[in-house]
Protein backbone atom coordinates (compact mmCIF):
# COMPACT_ATOMS: atom_id res chain seq x y z
CA UNK A 1 0.00 0.00 0.00
CA UNK A 2 2.81 2.25 1.36
CA UNK A 3 5.62 3.50 -1.17
CA UNK A 4 8.91 3.51 -0.51
CA UNK A 5 9.68 5.68 2.40
CA UNK A 6 13.46 6.17 1.16
CA UNK A 7 14.24 9.68 1.30
CA UNK A 8 14.37 11.05 -2.21
CA UNK A 9 17.88 13.53 -2.99
CA UNK A 10 16.06 16.45 -2.82
CA UNK A 11 14.74 15.83 0.73
CA UNK A 12 17.69 14.77 1.87
CA UNK A 13 20.02 18.43 0.88
CA UNK A 14 17.04 19.87 3.33
CA UNK A 15 17.72 17.90 6.14
CA UNK A 16 21.31 19.18 6.41
CA UNK A 17 21.30 21.68 9.07
CA UNK A 18 23.55 23.47 11.09
CA UNK A 19 25.02 21.19 14.17
CA UNK A 20 23.26 22.21 17.68
CA UNK A 21 24.44 24.91 20.52
CA UNK A 22 26.17 23.23 22.99
CA UNK A 23 24.63 26.43 25.57
CA UNK A 24 21.13 25.89 24.55
CA UNK A 25 21.71 22.01 25.20
CA UNK A 26 23.15 23.46 28.61
CA UNK A 27 20.91 25.23 30.43
CA UNK A 28 18.11 21.95 29.25
CA UNK A 29 20.19 19.36 30.98
CA UNK A 30 21.10 21.65 33.92
CA UNK A 31 17.82 22.81 34.51
CA UNK A 32 16.14 19.28 34.50
CA UNK A 33 13.86 20.62 31.51
CA UNK A 34 12.55 18.58 28.17
CA UNK A 35 12.44 19.94 24.60
CA UNK A 36 9.97 18.55 22.00
CA UNK A 37 12.78 18.91 19.51
CA UNK A 38 14.99 16.29 21.24
CA UNK A 39 11.76 14.23 22.79
CA UNK A 40 10.12 14.20 18.71
CA UNK A 41 13.50 14.01 16.89
CA UNK A 42 12.43 17.78 14.78
CA UNK A 43 14.57 17.69 11.58
CA UNK A 44 14.97 21.56 12.57
CA UNK A 45 16.49 20.75 15.80
CA UNK A 46 20.02 22.12 14.67
CA UNK A 47 19.31 25.07 13.26
CA UNK A 48 17.59 26.24 15.85
CA UNK A 49 19.66 25.23 18.67
CA UNK A 50 21.89 27.22 16.09
CA UNK A 51 20.36 30.54 17.05
CA UNK A 52 19.69 29.57 20.53
CA UNK A 53 15.97 28.45 20.54
CA UNK A 54 14.11 25.94 20.97
CA UNK A 55 10.63 24.32 22.23
CA UNK A 56 10.04 23.57 25.67
CA UNK A 57 8.24 20.09 26.44
CA UNK A 58 6.45 20.34 30.10
CA UNK A 59 4.40 17.82 32.28
CA UNK A 60 7.05 14.88 31.62
CA UNK A 61 8.18 13.37 28.63
CA UNK A 62 6.21 10.65 28.60
CA UNK A 63 2.50 11.07 26.89
CA UNK A 64 -0.93 9.30 27.85
CA UNK A 65 -1.72 8.67 23.91
CA UNK A 66 -0.81 6.55 21.68
CA UNK A 67 -0.42 8.83 18.39
CA UNK A 68 1.18 6.51 15.38
CA UNK A 69 3.00 9.18 13.72
CA UNK A 70 4.99 10.98 17.35
CA UNK A 71 8.41 9.55 18.77
CA UNK A 72 7.42 10.84 22.04
CA UNK A 73 7.35 8.05 24.66
CA UNK A 74 4.29 6.62 25.54
CA UNK A 75 2.57 4.53 28.68
CA UNK A 76 1.95 6.09 32.72
CA UNK A 77 3.60 10.00 33.11
CA UNK A 78 5.34 10.39 36.34
CA UNK A 79 3.89 12.75 39.29
CA UNK A 80 3.42 16.26 38.16
CA UNK A 81 6.88 18.73 38.80
CA UNK A 82 5.21 21.62 40.34
CA UNK A 83 8.42 23.31 40.10
CA UNK A 84 8.85 23.40 36.03
CA UNK A 85 7.71 26.76 35.87
CA UNK A 86 9.90 28.71 37.76
CA UNK A 87 12.70 26.77 36.00
CA UNK A 88 11.44 27.14 32.76
CA UNK A 89 11.40 30.90 33.29
CA UNK A 90 14.92 30.54 34.49
CA UNK A 91 16.27 28.85 31.10
CA UNK A 92 14.19 31.74 29.19
CA UNK A 93 16.42 33.97 31.23
CA UNK A 94 19.81 32.57 30.75
CA UNK A 95 19.13 32.44 27.06
CA UNK A 96 17.34 35.62 27.21
CA UNK A 97 14.34 34.71 24.58
CA UNK A 98 12.08 37.37 23.33
CA UNK A 99 9.59 34.29 21.97
CA UNK A 100 9.35 31.57 23.66
CA UNK A 101 7.16 28.35 22.72
CA UNK A 102 5.87 25.86 25.15
CA UNK A 103 3.92 22.31 24.51
CA UNK A 104 3.31 19.52 26.25
CA UNK A 105 2.22 16.04 26.16
CA UNK A 106 -1.22 14.87 26.36
CA UNK A 107 -2.00 14.24 30.20
CA UNK A 108 -5.28 12.88 30.54
CA UNK A 109 -4.86 11.75 34.03
CA UNK A 110 -5.13 15.04 34.97
CA UNK A 111 -8.58 16.77 35.65
CA UNK A 112 -7.35 19.73 33.73
CA UNK A 113 -5.16 17.98 31.69
CA UNK A 114 -2.10 20.15 32.80
CA UNK A 115 -3.32 23.22 31.87
CA UNK A 116 -2.87 24.59 34.97
CA UNK A 117 1.25 24.20 34.37
CA UNK A 118 0.72 25.73 31.35
CA UNK A 119 -1.41 28.99 33.12
CA UNK A 120 1.81 28.94 35.68
CA UNK A 121 4.61 28.94 32.67
CA UNK A 122 3.02 31.60 30.88
CA UNK A 123 2.52 33.67 34.56
CA UNK A 124 6.13 33.15 35.63
CA UNK A 125 7.67 33.87 31.95
CA UNK A 126 5.57 37.02 32.09
CA UNK A 127 6.78 38.02 35.81
CA UNK A 128 10.55 38.53 34.06
CA UNK A 129 9.45 40.49 30.84
CA UNK A 130 5.66 40.95 30.01
CA UNK A 131 7.07 41.70 26.52
CA UNK A 132 8.02 37.96 26.31
CA UNK A 133 5.82 36.45 23.49
CA UNK A 134 4.44 33.14 24.41
CA UNK A 135 3.28 30.32 22.07
CA UNK A 136 1.73 27.48 23.89
CA UNK A 137 1.08 24.00 21.48
CA UNK A 138 -1.59 22.09 23.79
CA UNK A 139 -3.27 19.25 23.63
CA UNK A 140 -7.24 18.76 23.18
CA UNK A 141 -7.77 18.42 27.21
CA UNK A 142 -10.59 16.59 26.20
CA UNK A 143 -12.54 19.84 25.02
CA UNK A 144 -12.81 20.82 28.88
CA UNK A 145 -13.87 24.49 28.88
CA UNK A 146 -12.34 25.31 31.63
CA UNK A 147 -8.85 24.11 30.87
CA UNK A 148 -8.95 26.31 28.09
CA UNK A 149 -9.93 29.26 29.99
CA UNK A 150 -6.86 28.18 32.74
CA UNK A 151 -4.65 28.78 29.78
CA UNK A 152 -6.29 31.89 28.45
CA UNK A 153 -6.34 33.91 31.44
CA UNK A 154 -2.58 34.02 31.33
CA UNK A 155 -2.93 35.47 27.84
CA UNK A 156 -0.65 33.53 25.70
CA UNK A 157 0.40 35.57 22.57
CA UNK A 158 -0.16 32.73 20.22
CA UNK A 159 -2.73 29.59 21.13
CA UNK A 160 -1.67 26.53 19.28
CA UNK A 161 -3.18 23.04 18.45
CA UNK A 162 -2.70 20.70 15.84
CA UNK A 163 -5.08 19.09 13.39
CA UNK A 164 -2.29 16.95 12.48
CA UNK A 165 -3.83 15.34 9.36
CA UNK A 166 -7.03 14.89 7.50
CA UNK A 167 -10.22 13.61 8.99
CA UNK A 168 -10.29 10.24 7.03
CA UNK A 169 -7.14 9.33 8.27
CA UNK A 170 -7.47 10.13 11.97
CA UNK A 171 -8.43 6.40 12.86
CA UNK A 172 -5.42 4.97 11.62
CA UNK A 173 -2.77 8.18 12.73
CA UNK A 174 -4.60 9.74 15.58
CA UNK A 175 -7.10 6.63 17.15
CA UNK A 176 -7.30 8.71 20.65
CA UNK A 177 -8.22 11.71 19.32
CA UNK A 178 -11.32 13.48 17.72
CA UNK A 179 -11.08 16.09 14.64
CA UNK A 180 -14.80 17.75 15.49
CA UNK A 181 -13.14 18.04 19.03
CA UNK A 182 -9.81 19.77 17.50
CA UNK A 183 -11.87 21.91 15.66
CA UNK A 184 -14.33 22.85 18.37
CA UNK A 185 -11.36 23.36 20.61
CA UNK A 186 -9.90 26.31 17.89
CA UNK A 187 -13.39 27.68 17.84
CA UNK A 188 -13.92 27.53 21.64
CA UNK A 189 -10.52 29.56 22.21
CA UNK A 190 -11.79 32.51 20.09
CA UNK A 191 -15.14 32.42 21.68
CA UNK A 192 -13.29 32.60 25.11
CA UNK A 193 -11.66 35.82 23.46
CA UNK A 194 -11.69 36.80 20.37
CA UNK A 195 -8.45 38.32 20.32
CA UNK A 196 -6.17 35.64 20.89
CA UNK A 197 -4.14 34.64 17.84
CA UNK A 198 -4.96 30.91 17.19
CA UNK A 199 -2.54 28.77 15.23
CA UNK A 200 -2.97 24.87 13.73
CA UNK A 201 -0.52 22.60 12.07
CA UNK A 202 -0.79 19.71 9.24
CA UNK A 203 1.68 16.99 8.47
CA UNK A 204 1.22 15.86 4.99
CA UNK A 205 3.19 12.80 3.39
CA UNK A 206 0.38 10.48 5.17
CA UNK A 207 -1.37 9.31 2.28
CA UNK A 208 -3.92 12.90 2.20
CA UNK A 209 -5.37 13.91 -0.95
CA UNK A 210 -4.67 17.57 -2.08
CA UNK A 211 -8.35 18.15 -1.92
CA UNK A 212 -8.50 16.80 1.75
CA UNK A 213 -5.94 19.48 3.19
CA UNK A 214 -7.89 22.15 1.41
CA UNK A 215 -11.12 21.37 2.79
CA UNK A 216 -9.21 20.63 6.73
CA UNK A 217 -8.09 24.69 5.67
CA UNK A 218 -11.77 26.16 5.17
CA UNK A 219 -12.51 23.94 8.17
CA UNK A 220 -9.71 26.17 10.44
CA UNK A 221 -11.06 29.09 8.51
CA UNK A 222 -14.65 28.39 9.72
CA UNK A 223 -13.18 28.36 13.29
CA UNK A 224 -11.31 31.81 13.18
CA UNK A 225 -7.99 29.88 13.34
CA UNK A 226 -5.16 32.87 12.17
CA UNK A 227 -2.28 30.91 11.23
CA UNK A 228 -1.91 27.39 9.82
CA UNK A 229 1.72 25.42 9.24
CA UNK A 230 2.12 22.53 6.70
CA UNK A 231 5.22 20.31 6.37
CA UNK A 232 6.33 16.88 6.02
CA UNK A 233 5.68 14.00 7.94
CA UNK A 234 8.92 12.44 8.80
CA UNK A 235 8.81 8.59 9.89
CA UNK A 236 10.32 8.51 13.78
CA UNK A 237 11.04 4.68 13.43
CA UNK A 238 10.13 2.10 11.36
CA UNK A 239 7.74 1.02 14.33
CA UNK A 240 5.46 4.39 13.42
CA UNK A 241 3.40 5.38 10.94
CA UNK A 242 4.93 4.92 7.46
CA UNK A 243 5.89 7.81 4.75
CA UNK A 244 3.33 7.46 1.65
CA UNK A 245 4.81 10.02 -0.14
CA UNK A 246 7.35 13.04 -0.18
CA UNK A 247 5.64 15.90 -0.64
CA UNK A 248 7.37 18.07 -3.46
CA UNK A 249 8.12 21.90 -2.94
CA UNK A 250 5.69 22.89 -5.58
CA UNK A 251 2.43 21.29 -3.86
CA UNK A 252 3.48 23.39 -0.71
CA UNK A 253 3.39 26.40 -2.93
CA UNK A 254 -0.25 25.92 -3.87
CA UNK A 255 -1.15 25.35 -0.31
CA UNK A 256 -0.19 28.40 0.69
CA UNK A 257 -1.50 30.20 -2.52
CA UNK A 258 -5.21 28.14 -1.64
CA UNK A 259 -4.87 29.90 1.62
CA UNK A 260 -4.48 32.86 0.89
CA UNK A 261 -7.36 32.72 -1.54
CA UNK A 262 -9.81 31.55 1.52
CA UNK A 263 -8.60 33.89 3.67
CA UNK A 264 -5.86 31.94 6.32
CA UNK A 265 -2.18 32.65 6.74
CA UNK A 266 -0.54 29.17 5.49
CA UNK A 267 2.82 28.59 6.12
CA UNK A 268 3.86 25.69 4.00
CA UNK A 269 6.97 23.89 2.81
CA UNK A 270 9.02 20.65 3.57
CA UNK A 271 10.64 20.89 6.96
CA UNK A 272 7.91 23.85 8.49
CA UNK A 273 7.00 22.46 11.86
CA UNK A 274 4.26 24.15 13.99
CA UNK A 275 7.62 25.83 16.19
CA UNK A 276 9.62 26.63 13.14
CA UNK A 277 9.96 30.15 12.80
CA UNK A 278 7.27 30.71 15.17
CA UNK A 279 8.29 34.46 15.91
CA UNK A 280 8.48 34.94 12.16
CA UNK A 281 4.62 33.97 11.71
CA UNK A 282 3.65 35.62 14.76
CA UNK A 283 5.05 38.80 13.38
CA UNK A 284 3.48 38.27 9.93
CA UNK A 285 -0.21 38.54 11.52
CA UNK A 286 0.52 41.14 14.18
CA UNK A 287 1.63 43.48 11.31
Amino acid sequence: MYKNSKYPDWFLKLLKTKRGNFKVENVITDLGLHTVCEEARCPNRGECYASGTATFLILGDICTRNCRFCAIKKGKPEKVDENEPERLAEAVKRMNLKYVVITSVTRDDLPLGGADIFRKSIEKIKELDYNIKVEVLTPDFKGNLDAIKEVIDAKPDVFNHNVETVPRLYSEVRPQAKYERSLKFLEDIKKIDPTTVTKSGIMVGLGEKFDEVVEVLKDLKSVGCDIVTIGQYIQPTIKHYPVYEYVKPEVYEEYTKVGKEIGINVIAAPLVRSSYFAHEAYNKIVK
